[in-house]
């Protein structure tokens, strides 16, 4: 085996850190012009129906089902970064011929659809092969007590990227034309990849023992891999975590504006203002845990599961609020509230991201093979089925609850209260993913004292 320095601690520095977080800014911004200003673009200037961009977008996510595969990929073959590079040229060039399609929509519009379909396609491969990877990376390579705050960065960095890439695009983009349109995209993806192609070089190497045995061992196939994977019960039981926990998040999306206009009266500009509110609650959730549990770490406030687990709550309980808002109407503090939904958003989803990092490798020395992108890929595949469903729900729920209430108000709360039952749900999964592992474990014929066994339990803070 030959060994490559390793970093002060074993794992990455913050640099590294930072420069892994780069890549997914890079990433953020390619899928921000896809999804949002060509989305804008076919409803508004094409005038086209919001169904066809909303089935493309649809398409990206449903494509991220390929994540455990693209997982399994780096895994036999023990480096992430060709995926990453790999996955990041296909979303470029996807991200090109978005524009490219659009385009084209305004003078042949079958032709411009065939050649979306295949765009979004690529896009969402794309994002599934570097996204996936680049956590199995983050994961391998970053020290256990610094994985909350990579998180963190590396999260803040991808909604970096959306902020500055939607700023810039949109001045650039202005007057509009669709010429103009494919030479801002094709710049962006331009840009985009080659920051992630410098930002990754010898980053792996830096950290990473070579075993010139490893490809002579037997590799098992992805079908297997997944099944063992599956077979965890740990691994199961936060596969449904993160599905319940990020449909609860994602529901209110598309409903919390309209309701701001119709309990509050918020005019246009107002209720969009909401959007940077939540969000900003968002980022200050995701900063604060992330620094408290990595300058805690081995206490409770060092505990993943803890930011989980309080996380859930605060954003239950903040959609209660906005429950009780709809009854009480204007006199409540509608702002205070959002920004504390954001708040609770933030802190659960950076130390789920985070838990996805400590337990890719398996908990309680669960895991028999090395399977860590499985692992990311199928949390990663959950997450975006989820996202996806939780929107389409949170609308469609939404428009049921009008027509048998017959109030916009009690249609908008009905859906809040569910979501909030959601968290709570998802706060009881995450408070039982430990007892879950050690369970399982207590059934198996296990050593105790087996060093490796005990080292992975202390590790894994969750």
């Amino acid at each position: 085996m030959k060994h490559i320095q390793l970093d002060n601690d074993g794992g990455l520095s913050w640099l590294g850190i930072v420069r892994l977080g780069l890549v997914q800014a890079a990433l953020g911004a390619i899928v921000v012009l896809t999804t949002s200003t060509i989305n804008r673009v076919m409803v508004v200037e094409l005038a086209l129906p919001a169904m066809i961009p909303g089935a493309l977008v649809a398409l990206h996510h449903a494509l991220q089902l390929l994540r455990p595969r693209m997982g399994h990929g780096a895994d036999i073959g023990g480096r992430a970064t060709p995926w990453i590079i790999g996955g990041m040229g296909v979303l470029a060039v996807g991200g090109v011929l978005s524009a490219v399609s659009t385009a084209l929509m305004a003078t042949h519009f079958l032709g411009g659809l065939a050649l979306a379909i295949v765009a979004f396609a690529m896009i969402g491969a794309g994002v599934s092969a570097a996204g996936t990877s680049l956590l199995v990376l983050v994961a391998k390579r970053v020290a256990p007590n610094r994985k909350p705050a990579a998180a963190s960065i590396v999260w803040i960095l991808m909604i970096s990227g959306f902020v500055v890439t939607a700023t810039l695009a949109g001045k650039f983009l202005d007057p509009f034309t669709p010429t103009r349109l494919v030479i801002v995209t094709s710049w962006v993806s331009f840009i985009a990849f080659f920051l992630a192609v410098i930002a990754l070089w010898r980053v792996e190497s830096k950290a990473v023992f070579i075993n010139h045995n490893a490809k002579s061992a037997s590799k098992p196939s992805f079908k297997l891999a997944l099944a063992e994977v599956w077979a965890e019960p740990a691994a199961r039981h936060f596969t449904i975590f993160v599905f319940v926990s990020m449909f609860a998040y994602n529901a209110q999306d598309l409903i919390l504006e309209p309701f701001a206009g119709s309990v509050f009266k918020f005019s246009v500009g107002e209720s969009t203002g909401l959007s940077g509110l939540q969000h900003g609650g968002v980022l200050t959730g995701m900063i604060a845990a992330g620094a408290i549990a990595t300058l805690a770490w081995g206490r409770l406030l060092g505990s993943l599961k803890f930011w989980m687990v309080s996380g859930c709550v605060a954003s239950a309980l903040a959609l209660l609020g906005l429950v009780v808002a709809g009854s009480v109407g204007p006199t409540w503090p509608f702002k205070a509230n959002v920004f504390l939904l954001g708040l609770g958003n933030g802190t659960f989803s950076i130390a789920a991201v985070a838990s996805m990092m400590s337990m890719a490798s398996g908990i309680n020395g669960e895991s028999r093979e090395a399977s860590e992108g499985v692992r990311m890929g199928l949390w990663g595949a959950s997450q975006a089925i989820a996202f996806g469903l939780g929107s389409f729900f949170g609308a469609a729920m939404s428009d049921a609850a009008k027509l048998l209430l017959g109030s916009p108000v009690a249609a908008y709360s009905s859906v809040f209260a569910i979501e909030a039952a959601l968290f709570l749900v998802a706060a009881w999964l995450a408070y039982h993913i430990r007892q879950v592992a050690t369970a399982h474990q207590s059934k198996t014929v296990v050593n105790p004292n087996d060093s490796l066994v005990s080292s992975l339990t202390r590790k894994v803070s969750i």
